[in-house]
């Protein structure tokens, strides 16, 4: 329930937005008089979506050895309903800290949006897009080469990421208030870096010029406000969260998920586990698939060589120049909000020569992975060892002798491709694909399923830009959107067969094929019409296959209790230390605590504790460990990094977590400890 100040303000703008007459004072009256005349009811709201903490895949460098051992910042879904009081027409905008949002889960998500609120939320007003944060659990696709290295479909992260999303669509819809929303525009120059220069390199100088340092550095902000009050924020920016890296296994929204932190938690005072109405600030990515957070050009290196330090630095950055871009974002967004989708299948695009580098018609081919994809992304996150990016692939020759899985006629499809995997002949990657165009205002958004290059991004929407006839700036490339399917490099990219191009599976010709299948919906936008739905996207066979063994019981050890301290705290700390106690605890799988924590660090007063922090917050990390796996026995290390303007008094340390009974299969939850200590 809301508070009683909440509550009322929620009265209000419901009485306004129904054409309700108030008595009020003047001063209310004004208020009331500026609510009916905002153009829209603006919504947000925010939930946890943080999957297993221990003994999951994650998702995004694709290292069967990563999997999870605890929490540094849980993982959040955010979302922006909007919707036009004229003509009536609405959104539902929702960015996740996920490493993708595959069409998987933006059709489960539709279907429990349809339970609430019937045809109100359909694919054609809903977009879902992911982060690309490459530190949180995986396994939530049904196509199997994206949950291959997690050991397979892995349901408890689907739920967790489904449920949290509908949570937070649920919860901007129920926000509903009259509002106005603003624009602007600014750049970003040291967050980001060309990982693929010399495959930018072999574009046409007139794309080059878009982008003289070989980054895109642009950045685009909405600021939503409700009444007189500032609500929340998008800011559109395009860096990989790769910051944290492939030896990382402690779950972390990475630099866009310190980003949103900084702005929510730091700056307007959210606290999120009290549940109630605050600012939302979203940080999605834009055309991000060539582009490292990596300043140095190698894993976890640039500015510093320490990986937590490089994700706030990088997400600092974004949060400055998106505040910076906010306060001074002074062009009202105005005029209607539309939308259009359809499913294409990417692998049968007969693309015409107007969208083509020589003028002439071509078509795309079933997906098919590269060799060089296997060798990973050098400056991020390299894959297996003895592998390079690049064409011609020293391994060529004898990939070519032992690899019969791609026929011939496939293999020169998508030549100077060295082919390995034939991921869309097999099920094992999806050529049926969403693609989606949303105009709220002047702004155009374009949902596309895959990580496009910054050239293969400008190119889609000077396509649909010129189709609409708007500035180009005012249309963006939003990847990672309502599905997944790998990366897209532009067909001069494509040639040099870098992971990018390695990675782009429906051959040389698909940033072509983007461009035309979405300007078909700008075309359709533009006049007004309908589009037939396009093929639907077939379920795979082996979709919800999975060989993660699960928990099978837990016990704390001979002559200890679960909850039980084994490290306990010193007695006093000074900023800049580290306060640390280990516990007896069960498996994270037994209960998630989305919504909850696994630890609280606690402080005395007025002679009462009360939560200082939680495993939400960047100063404490949750480190599981097990430590006998015949008896199932584990142990929980909580951390907590005393930073500069901590207030001085007592504090303690508390552990939640839960047991399995393994004869019994029940799971009973339980509490630990430390004693108090002081810091100074």
């Amino acid at each position: 329930m809301g508070t009683p100040e909440f509550t009322r303000r929620r009265g209000l703008q419901m009485m306004v937005a129904a054409g309700g007459v108030l008595a009020l004072g003047s001063g209310q009256t004004a208020a009331a008089a500026a609510s009916a005349s905002a153009p829209y009811l603006v919504g947000r709201g925010i939930s946890d979506i943080t999957g297993a903490a221990a003994e999951s895949g994650m998702m995004g460098y694709s290292m069967p050895q990563q999997q999870t051992t605890g929490i540094h910042q849980r993982l959040r879904a955010r979302a922006f309903v909007i919707v036009d009081r004229t003509g009536g027409n609405r959104v539902a905008w929702c960015s996740a800290d996920q490493g993708i949002l595959p069409v998987a889960v933006f059709q489960a998500v539709l279907a429990k949006l349809a339970e609430s609120f019937g045809t109100t939320y359909t694919e054609q007003n809903v977009s879902l897009s992911a982060t690309h944060t490459h530190a949180g659990p995986g396994g939530c696709s049904h196509d199997l080469a994206y949950n291959l290295s997690m050991l397979g479909f892995q349901r408890e992260n689907f739920d967790a990421v489904v449920s949290g999303i509908v949570e937070a669509i649920t919860a901007a819809h129920a926000d509903l208030g009259p509002g106005t929303i603003s624009l602007g525009h600014g750049e970003l120059t040291n967050a980001s870096v060309n990982r693929s220069r010399a495959a930018f390199d072999r574009n046409p100088q007139s794309d080059k010029d878009s982008f003289p340092q070989g980054i895109d550095p642009a950045m685009t902000v909405l600021r939503f406000r409700q009444g007189g009050a500032d609500v929340g924020a998008i800011s559109w920016f395009p860096t990989h969260p790769t910051s944290m890296t492939n030896t990382n296994t402690l779950i972390s929204g990475d630099n866009k998920g310190y980003a949103a932190y900084a702005w929510e938690h730091d700056a307007e005072g959210v606290r999120y586990l009290d549940h109630s109405p605050g600012f939302v600030a979203a940080f999605p990515q834009t055309n991000s698939g060539d582009m490292s957070p990596n300043l140095n050009l190698k894993p976890g290196s640039g500015p510093t060589e320490d990986e937590f330090e490089n994700t706030r630095i990088i997400g600092t950055r974004q949060f400055a120049a998106a505040k910076k871009i906010y306060d001074g974002a002074d062009t009202a967004i105005s005029g209607s909000i539309d939308s259009r989708m359809r499913y294409v299948d990417m692998s049968q695009v007969q693309v015409d020569g107007r969208y083509t580098p020589d003028s002439r018609k071509h078509h795309t081919s079933s997906g098919v992975i590269g060799l060089s994809m296997l060798a990973g992304s050098t400056e991020d996150g390299p894959g297996i060892p003895g592998l390079f990016e690049g064409t011609p692939s020293p391994l060529a020759p004898l990939i070519d002798r032992i690899n019969d899985a791609v026929p011939q006629w496939l293999a020169d499809e998508q030549s100077p491709k060295t082919s390995v995997i034939p991921g869309g002949l097999l099920g094992a990657t999806p050529n049926v694909l969403p693609l989606q165009l949303l105009k709220i205002g002047q702004l155009y958004l374009v949902g596309g399923p895959a990580e496009y290059t910054i050239v293969a991004g400008l190119r889609i929407r000077r396509a649909v830009a010129k189709e609409l006839g708007v500035p180009l700036r005012n249309v963006l490339m939003q990847g990672y959107t309502n599905g997944y399917s790998q990366y897209v490099a532009t067909p001069e990219e494509y040639e040099a067969q870098h992971y990018e191009g390695a990675s782009t599976l429906f051959g040389r010709y698909t940033t072509p094929a983007y461009q035309q299948e979405f300007a078909k919906l700008a075309s359709a936008l533009s006049t007004g019409a309908s589009l037939p739905p396009g093929p639907r996207p077939p379920k795979p066979a082996l979709g919800e296959l999975n060989l993660q063994p699960g928990v099978v019981l837990d016990t704390p050890g001979l002559t200890r209790r679960f909850g039980q301290v084994l490290t306990d705290a010193e007695a006093g700390y000074r900023t800049g230390q580290t306060a640390t106690v280990v516990f007896v605890t069960g498996h994270p799988k037994n209960n998630l605590r989305v919504g909850k924590t696994f630890l609280e660090v606690q402080r005395l007063q007025d002679g009462a504790w009360t939560r200082y922090l939680d495993d939400g917050d960047w100063q404490t990390k949750y480190r599981w460990k097990r430590t006998n796996a015949v008896t199932g026995e584990s142990t929980a290390t909580i951390t907590w990094d005393i930073a500069a303007g901590t207030p001085s008094g007592t504090y303690r340390i508390v552990h939640s977590g839960d047991a399995k009974n393994g004869l019994t299969g029940a799971i009973s939850s339980f509490t630990g400890t430390s004693h108090q200590f002081t810091v100074d």
